[in-house]
């Protein structure tokens, strides 16, 4: 039997301040920290280990497609539509920078949000089939 990739154990994002993008990450997101020295932060949350690594000025972990768009690499989810509007309201009163929910011509709704350093994420009202089958049925 081959062996396979299972899982994404840990995602790095780059940060110019490891304290306060630390302390942004639990008060604004509600991570776990886990470690943090000057140069990275260990965060839990969203079922993922996430190190804040302490990267040049002005580094981020977006990029831009073909088209010019700036693009984001990770999108969370959220189970349902009114989850995603509860939370894109939360983000709002924590004052996260957020975008507006918006139709993307696909199942479910979007909003994308931004960390101290312009780090950009996505979150989708819809939950993956298998991440429901194997933890909420």
């Amino acid at each position: 039997m081959e062996q396979k990739l299972l899982r994404i154990g840990t995602t790095y994002l780059p940060v110019s301040n490891v304290e306060l993008s630390s302390e942004w990450y639990v008060t604004k997101l509600g991570a776990v920290l886990n470690y943090k020295d000057q140069d990275k932060a260990i965060l839990n949350f969203a079922n993922q280990s996430i190190f804040l690594v302490k990267a040049k000025k002005d580094e981020n972990s977006n990029f831009y497609n073909t088209y010019g768009d700036e693009c984001f690499s990770i999108t969370f989810e959220v189970n349902g539509i009114n989850a995603l509007e509860a939370i894109h309201s939360e983000f709002k009163e924590k004052e996260v920078r957020v975008g507006e929910i918006e139709n993307r011509g696909h199942s479910g709704r979007n909003f994308v949000f931004y960390d101290l350093d312009g780090n950009k994420f996505d979150v989708w009202s819809e939950l993956s089939p298998i991440y429901k089958e194997k933890f909420l049925s």
